[in-house]
């Protein structure tokens, strides 16, 4: 049974910091694109950032130089640091494991509530 945990979200003031956990299990960690994607509400789930197998990292526009994606293959783990965090930073955050073979490995998180005060 494949699950994906996330932790670490809560309420922080402008310009302050949260780091992001998620925890896998089930799955073969090592081979799967790891990423971050959030939701607002009222609008649609987007990506954040994204690190592949190999250590290869995307970030969205809105979050590049603000955010750091990392993985610990020995942990089964991705994080999200999220630095000088905006009101418009506040979603839920969800974590995602990819890989294709012959068919896709799409498996989700539960989700974890990022607010960012004013």
């Amino acid at each position: 049974q494949v699950q994906l945990v996330e932790s670490g979200g809560g309420l922080v003031q402008a310009g302050g910091s949260l780091r992001l956990s998620c925890a896998a299990s089930g799955i073969n960690f090592r081979m799967y694109t790891m990423a971050w994607y959030r939701q607002a509400p009222g609008k649609q789930r987007e990506l954040v950032a994204r690190i592949s197998s190999g250590g290869n990292i995307n970030y969205a526009d809105s979050v590049n130089g603000r955010y750091t994606i990392s993985r610990d293959n020995a942990k089964k783990s991705v994080y999200l640091q999220m630095n000088s965090l905006k009101p418009e930073d506040t979603a839920v955050y969800y974590c995602n494991a990819k890989y294709l073979t012959a068919a896709l490995n799409d498996y989700w998180g539960q989700g974890t509530q990022v607010t960012v005060s004013s």
